[in-house]
């Protein structure tokens, strides 16, 4: 892939997009068409259209259950859209922007108007069939190198819950997976869990 040409012209239309180029987070910032993108790498993902009832519902319970878990405390909650880059190391040049479904971020000097600049503590990302390879290996892998704590996946469809905790290598351990009956714990956020069953509304 080639870095794209940037212009300081707007683009309103996603057509105009190469798709094979490399962006930049000042590329994406000059972006105003419809469509939601993400940027891994410098590399463009198109996002879901429109989430599913099931998706919206298990976010919205979530979003409730941290947000008064969080009342009072020092993390914030954030659901999406909501902006979550990750800075190259080598040029601090920005390649990567996400919106996870939802991120707990602990550290307020991450925060900034435009979203989180480095890595929350948490992330939680709901599964829809035309994300679920990114979500399962692009983001992963995006997640574990950055250093996010902890990566919940969400399985909605069959009510399941999966948990990955970063361990002392810098590399998530296997997956804990909960199922209905069950409690998911979050190791990053002493204290808080959440009933399997409370987030699968009918």
């Amino acid at each position: 892939m080639k870095p794209y040409k940037s212009t300081d012209t707007k683009i309103t239309d996603i057509s105009a997009l190469e798709p094979d180029a490399i962006y930049t987070y000042q590329d994406y910032l000059r972006w105003s068409f419809e469509e939601r993108v993400e940027l891994i790498k410098g590399k463009l993902f198109k996002m879901s259209p429109a989430p599913s009832r099931k998706h919206q519902e298990v976010s919205r319970e979530l979003s409730l259950a941290l947000g008064n878990f969080l009342k009072g405390k020092t993390c914030k909650v954030y659901a999406a859209p909501f902006d979550v880059r990750f800075p190259n190391t080598n040029d601090q040049k920005t390649y990567t922007v996400v919106q996870p479904d939802l991120c707990v971020i602990c550290d307020h000097t991450k925060l900034d108007d435009a979203g989180c600049n480095g890595a929350p503590d948490l992330i939680i990302e709901i599964l829809s069939p035309s994300t679920a390879a990114k979500d399962l290996k692009d983001k992963f892998e995006l997640y574990e190198e950055n250093g996010v704590k902890e990566y919940w996946v969400i399985y909605p469809e069959v009510a399941v819950v999966e948990t990955y905790l970063l361990n002392a290598d810098g590399k998530y351990s296997p997956p804990v997976k909960y199922v209905n009956g069950q409690s998911v714990n979050s190791e990053v956020l002493a204290g808080f869990e959440v009933l399997v069953s409370e987030l699968f509304v009918d």
